[in-house]
């Protein structure tokens, strides 16, 4: 089990999809996640036949947070600049983190 971590604070658990057969799959046949998803190597997401809303943050290759965004379920999302992972989780979980661009995360475990 892995922590997403910023500051050195546990954020929430982190499933890593490291393959990619696990990052084409993504939250994909999901009702919910506990916790979050980090996709790596990614520059965008897709939520075309996803069961919820999802928070997307776009960050560079150290984990900074590039960018965020909530997306609504079938939708695409543009690639983003400079991103070479992406971190997803429940819609509305970024707010309860305070999840802001710029911010430096960290993966423990």
């Amino acid at each position: 089990m892995a922590w997403l971590l910023r500051d050195g604070v546990v954020l929430a658990s982190l499933e890593v999809a490291g393959s990619a057969r696990a990052r084409t799959r993504g939250l994909l046949g999901r009702d919910s996640i506990e916790g979050a998803l980090l996709l790596r190597p990614a520059s965008s997401v897709h939520t075309i036949g996803m069961r919820f809303p999802i928070d997307v943050a776009y960050c560079d290759r150290d984990l900074m947070v590039l960018g965020t965004v909530t997306m609504a379920r079938n939708r695409v999302g543009r690639p983003r600049r400079r991103a070479r992972a992406v971190i997803e989780a429940a819609a509305d979980t970024f707010a309860h983190w305070d999840l802001q661009p710029g911010q430096q995360l960290e993966v423990q475990g």
